[in-house]
């Protein structure tokens, strides 16, 4: 029997990430994801992946100085962003950009898990200074070096801006962050996988999995879903839109997965850090909108929302532009796909699954002179 699209099908043993969707409940290493989003940072949560066990006060303030040293990229890697035309796709710059800095990592040659944990940790850095270099660049506007003063999150803002985020902003991307940072066998992390499986090294699979979450199908739902309430544009319009599409058949982003038969439990985080900046910035707008949407799709489909329905109006409220959402995904989810490589390295066997033939068995050659014009 074939599973389209690999369903169902155990690929792998990890101990990083465990879903159960028929309860919608979701753990990094054991620890339930409600309790990370609450209580963790995306540092430890970051550490939490690589090593198996939460931080003590001195492991995490080890790992913060190692991601702020990590944060400055290589002079010829800034040289390679100002090179790049201005109207390139960030996933396109991104996955250049961490492929030619493997030319640049001290320990690109070396394989052990030593050298793959400091280029987990620098790869986690560098994504988010190529992400907003890149978008400064772009924009005419010169880079912004790290602030060694605040955290990952909250620098991420500072170099996109070049403002020091407010601190309720700095928190809500620090929780979007720890949300997307591992989602068990995703496509992007399996393509990871199957690169490091052939003992490919670390920039090679990372490479990989940047140019799978690039599709559309995997991590560019969230603009998508933007891209839908800007052209909805009013409250009172929503309900109809969703309506009109279903009739047509037409999909609404943001909707349905895979994995869970209830509701995404990132989903539950991201409703009310939608909620909660709205409110402060005064304007529920894209909150409100997104309810009524939620709401009708449950009432004629039946369907929960997922991750990527309010992560677009969390990060449009904290002022990051649509076009740097799958970046910003994958700077999130640099930490999982890491995570897994060691993982893959440590116990490694080539992926190499059995396709099934469906062509015919009985050509024949025909000569040149035989065959029509």
């Amino acid at each position: 029997m074939v599973n389209q699209g690999l369903e169902g099908v155990v690929a792998a043993q990890s101990a990083i990430c465990f879903i159960d969707g028929q309860q919608g409940r979701m753990l990094y290493r054991g620890h339930d994801i409600h309790d990370l989003a609450t209580h963790s940072s995306f540092e430890e949560t970051a550490y939490l992946l690589w090593h198996g066990i939460l931080p003590g006060p001195g492991r995490l303030a080890e790992l913060e100085e190692q991601l702020l040293t990590g944060r400055t990229l290589p002079f010829e890697v800034m040289e390679l962003l100002r090179a790049i035309p201005r109207d390139t796709a960030p996933m396109d710059v991104l996955r250049s950009a961490v492929s030619f800095l493997a030319a640049y990592d001290p320990d690109v040659a070396n394989h052990s898990r030593e050298a793959n944990l400091r280029k987990a940790v620098r790869l986690t850095a560098q994504l988010a200074s190529i992400t907003t270099a890149w978008h400064r660049i772009s924009n005419d506007e010169p880079p912004v070096d790290p602030n060694p003063g605040l955290g990952h999150a909250a620098n991420f803002l500072y170099m996109l801006s070049g403002a020091e985020p407010e601190p309720e902003h700095a928190r809500a991307f620090d929780v979007a962050m720890i949300l997307h940072a591992d989602h068990e066998l995703n496509a992007s992390t399996f393509s990871a996988r199957v690169t490091a499986a052939t003992l490919s090294d670390m920039h090679s699979a990372v490479t990989s999995a940047i140019g799978t979450l690039k599709g559309p199908l995997h991590g560019g739902a969230n603009k998508d879903v933007m891209d839908m309430l800007y052209e909805i544009r009013e409250i009172s319009r929503a309900e109809d839109y969703v309506r009109e599409k279903l009739a047509a058949r037409e999909k609404i982003p943001g909707f349905g997965h895979r994995v869970y038969k209830t509701e995404d439990p990132r989903a539950t985080h991201l409703r009310r850090l939608s909620k909660d900046l709205g409110r402060s910035a005064g304007d529920l707008k894209w909150f409100e909108m997104s309810r009524v949407i939620e709401k009708t799709m449950m009432e004629v489909k039946g369907i929960a929302c997922n991750v990527d329905f309010y992560s677009g109006s969390v990060y449009t409220t904290m002022g990051i532009p649509a076009r740097l959402f799958t970046p910003v995904f994958a700077c999130g989810r640099i930490t999982g796909w890491t995570a897994h490589l060691l993982e893959q390295y440590a116990d490694n066997r080539i992926i190499r699954p059995v396709g099934e033939y469906t062509g015919p068995t009985e050509a024949r050659y025909i000569p040149m002179d035989g065959r029509p014009a």
